[in-house]
């Protein structure tokens, strides 16, 4: 069994505290996290060495930074950034081989305001995780894409879905760009376990303290490729995080696989090799 989570840690230094109790409590084999907000050079590798992690990250000072933590071992760089815009400086990829798996990490854009230049962004970045996605079907390798995809798919996926629709992360073109990734065979693992569930990731924080549980959204996903579907076994949220002191406004999503990890196993090639 392999166990996957995805985290918007919302600063991984500010938040050290919550991701180190939250790492030594679940124990989790790969762990992909976004909103790092900090420059490669002082992402806390050490402090999270120390609780039993390899990892690799991209970095960004103050902004936007993607890592991926592995149990026990190190993961194997595959890419860091998504292909078709060299122009693009912002920290939203990484990828690794994981014992086998390949496991992509991402943090899309938010997009808001919306209509505007930063939707554009947005919608641009996401044809281009479309494209590359694509490359990743067709190469075969079991795969995982997670991460704050910054998208509410559907209606279940929103406490109160009118309340979201002048927000990007619940515009039409957004939920459409994720609707094709599912149409090309990605399996959207959490709906997958929960088909008619209202679960959820983010909240609101509350003035004073706590979290405004009326504003929950699911917005962090798993996409599994085809061959990993018959191997997924569960799938939740770690919605506790979310009421511990100084937490991310997101809270971990998780899934389980009946997939046998191996160190020593050859690593995919990546669609561009």
């Amino acid at each position: 069994m392999v166990r996957i989570a995805t985290f918007n840690v919302n600063g991984v230094n500010g938040r050290l505290p919550v991701l180190l109790r939250w790492l030594t409590a679940t124990n989790y084999d790969i762990v992909c996290l976004q909103e790092l907000k900090t420059s490669d050079e002082k992402f806390p590798i050490e402090a999270i060495r120390e609780v039993g992690y390899g990892a690799i990250w991209h970095g960004q000072k103050s902004y936007n930074g993607v890592a991926i933590l592995a149990k026990g071992m190190d993961p194997l760089e595959r890419r860091r950034g998504l292909p078709g815009d060299p122009d693009d400086t912002h920290s939203r990829y990484i990828e690794a081989d994981v014992g086998g798996l390949v496991v992509g990490c991402l943090y899309l854009p938010n997009g808001n305001p919306a209509p505007g230049p930063k939707f554009d962004y947005k919608l641009s970045w996401f044809a281009r995780l479309i494209s590359y996605g694509q490359q990743l079907l067709e190469a075969g390798a079991p795969t995982v894409l997670c991460g704050d995809y910054n998208v509410v798919p559907t209606s279940i996926d929103a406490v109160a879905p009118r309340r979201w629709l002048g927000d990007a992360v619940f515009f039409p073109e957004s939920r459409q760009a994720y609707a094709e990734m599912l149409e090309d065979g990605w399996v959207d693992a959490v709906r997958r376990i929960h088909p008619e569930k209202g679960v959820y990731t983010y909240w609101n924080h509350s003035y004073g303290g706590g979290y405004d549980k009326s504003s929950g959204l699911r917005m962090d996903h798993l996409l599994i490729s085809p061959s990993l579907s018959r191997l997924l076994q569960s799938a939740d949220v770690d919605v506790e995080t979310r009421g511990w002191e100084k937490p991310s406004d997101h809270a971990p999503a998780w899934i389980k696989l009946d997939w046998e990890r191996s160190v020593r196993a050859r690593p995919a090639q990546s669609p561009s090799e």
